[in-house]
């Protein structure tokens, strides 16, 4: 569903759909809405075009077999296992696919898509060809804990081991079925930090965080099973399809004494498509205390005028279609950190359409020393 009037009545119509969804996505703490992607993570069967790419490992250059998709680097896991030293294991009574390092556990098949450390990722699919399985580079090795670059002239893409803080994390869960209804709120919880004390306050907010938004999904979800079960009686000949809610996290950073992580919480209630909320949180490792968008851009002054001037350039550069024109971010925009950079992202229908889910714009943090 996409806006095509301009000015005063376009703003109208994005404030009153992120409302509706809003709504929908219940009271405490969900309003404005967010998109996040919900692609299948099955392995495929079609066919790759693959060829020996220049790679730069930790600097030593070595050619990888590779593929693109739809844009997408993709590399086989062999060369993972024998380059990274990520190890791979393969289980064909289950046509299951494990990778471990860097106090990870990745798995990967046809029926569960893709799972870190228990916890449910949504990516690029998986391929496979010629008995070798493909995966899509930068998802791959970023929830490994690399950081991924690329030099146009050479064609070269670079890889090398982020320095992170010592900590480890596993996954908790909270789960609620029914008839046509079911909810998973996944949330980590962390081990291993320095500070004991930090780590406690760190678990213990996120796991709050965890509960009360799994209460108000709950709440949705179930009031939109009975109006879907009323409606059904109504009109016989129609069926509606299960409700369901969904927090899925990703940790994004992990490093210089810095945590950042995002929730996205995703709700169906019904028709075209459901609608996702990102929920982020950045704290610092000694305190335990949950940052600002202030706290992290530091001493800056204008750092609300600094990330408008990268927006701004960076809608020009991607070409973004804007349902209305963009002009600043609040001084306590939500936010999270990735790899040296401030990320800050729009909500779903804020100023794009649906399709361009939730545009994210990168901040170098250095621009604010």
């Amino acid at each position: 569903m996409s806006v095509h009037r301009k000015g005063t009545s376009s703003l109208m119509l994005r404030r009153a759909k992120i409302a509706a969804l809003a709504a929908v996505l219940a009271v405490a703490g969900l309003a404005g809405v967010n998109g996040a992607s919900r692609a299948d993570a099955a392995s495929s069967e079609q066919a790759l075009q693959i060829s020996a790419r220049p790679f730069a490992i930790e600097g030593k250059k070595v050619y990888l077999p590779a593929a693109i998709v739809n844009g997408e680097s993709y590399i086989g896991l062999r060369s993972l296992n024998d380059r990274l030293g990520i190890k791979t294991a393969w289980d064909p009574k289950s046509r299951e696919t494990t990778l471990t390092g860097r106090g990870r556990t990745m798995q990967l098949s046809p029926a569960s898509g893709y799972r870190l450390n228990g916890e449910r990722l949504y990516a690029s699919p998986a391929y496979v060809q010629a008995g070798s399985t493909f995966v899509p580079l930068r998802f791959v090795l970023e929830s490994f804990g690399y950081s991924i670059g690329y030099e146009a002239s050479t064609k070269t893409v670079s890889i090398a081991p982020i320095a992170e803080n010592k900590l480890s994390w596993t996954s908790a869960q909270i789960n609620h079925s029914a008839s046509k209804l079911s909810l998973t709120v996944s949330y980590p919880v962390f081990s291993d930090l320095e500070n004991e004390d930090a780590q406690a306050k760190i678990n213990a907010k996120l796991k709050s965080e965890a509960e009360k938004y799994a209460a108000n999904g709950r709440q949705t979800i179930e009031q939109a099973a009975k109006d879907n079960a009323e409606a059904e009686q109504s009109y016989p000949d129609t069926e509606f399809p299960p409700v369901e809610f969904e927090g899925i996290y990703t940790i994004s950073n992990n490093e210089s004494g810095l945590l950042s992580l995002y929730v996205d919480y995703y709700v169906y209630t019904g028709g075209a498509h459901g609608g996702t909320q990102r929920v982020p949180y950045t704290f610092d490792l000694k305190t335990g205390e949950q940052l600002s968008l202030k706290d992290v851009a530091g001493a800056s002054a204008d750092y609300v005028s600094i990330i408008n001037g990268a927006i701004q350039t960076q809608i020009k550069q991607r070409k973004l279609e804007l349902l209305t024109p963009f002009k600043t971010i609040e001084a306590d925009r939500p936010f999270f950190l990735r790899h040296g950079s401030l990320v800050v992202y729009f909500e779903q229908y804020e100023y794009t359409p649906y399709a361009a889910g939730m545009p994210e714009f990168e901040v170098p943090l250095t621009v604010f020393k």
